[in-house]
């Protein structure tokens, strides 16, 4: 039983974490080029995180019913914030004399964006991928809240029979995936972080 929750639980916080890597790198991207927009986009989704996760999943729980995609929705849009923010940030802080450096050499803003900015911006962005993953391990905690499995069954029913055991049997694997997962974005982290940046940290 402590397997299935746990690979339930895994499944969540990778489908949540995946799109809402994407859907942030995307946006991080595209508000880096408009800046006008970016504050008032980064505010309206820095919104949501100041919704408490049980309000939110218990909203869209109204709308959507009790299906994976009610907690999927409400967790990619946690997960997104950390990243997108991050991401932004990142590209941003950019050296400008580097961009035109590249411009200098010919290069398009397509390659200046692959082949500069991001890999420049790469430190942050998976500070943000890790934050993230880390917060989504901890929210998808809630799925138990509408019956959707996850490690979040044994606190609520610890809690409920008031067993400190059962309690115990979903926090702490709660807390070794997300310690393990952190620790494997960070070796990606220093596999794809170029050279160079390496040796200035």
């Amino acid at each position: 039983m402590l397997v299935k929750a746990i690979l339930t639980h895994l499944q969540y916080v990778f489908i949540s974490v995946g799109l809402g890597f994407i859907i942030a790198l995307i946006l991080g991207i595209a508000l880096s080029r408009l800046p006008k927009f970016s504050n008032i986009i980064i505010t309206i989704i820095g919104i949501f995180q100041t919704v408490p996760g049980l309000v939110f999943i218990g909203i869209l729980f109204i709308y959507l019913g009790m299906k994976p995609i009610t907690v999927i929705t409400a967790l990619t849009i946690y997960a997104i914030f950390p990243i997108l923010k991050n991401t932004y940030t990142g590209i941003l802080d950019v050296d400008k004399s580097l961009i035109e450096a590249a411009k200098g050499c010919g290069m398009t803003k397509t390659q200046i964006l692959f082949k500069v900015e991001l890999p420049l911006a790469m430190n942050s962005i998976f500070s943000g991928l890790r934050m993230s993953t880390i917060y989504t391990v901890s929210w998808a905690v809630l799925t138990a809240m509408i019956g959707l499995g996850g490690l979040g069954e044994f606190v609520y029913r610890g809690i409920e029979t008031n067993n400190q055991s059962l309690i115990i049997g979903g926090a702490l694997p709660s807390a070794i995936l997300a310690m393990t997962l952190g620790y494997i974005i960070d070796k990606i982290q220093n596999k794809v972080t170029p050279k160079g940046l390496k040796g200035s940290e």
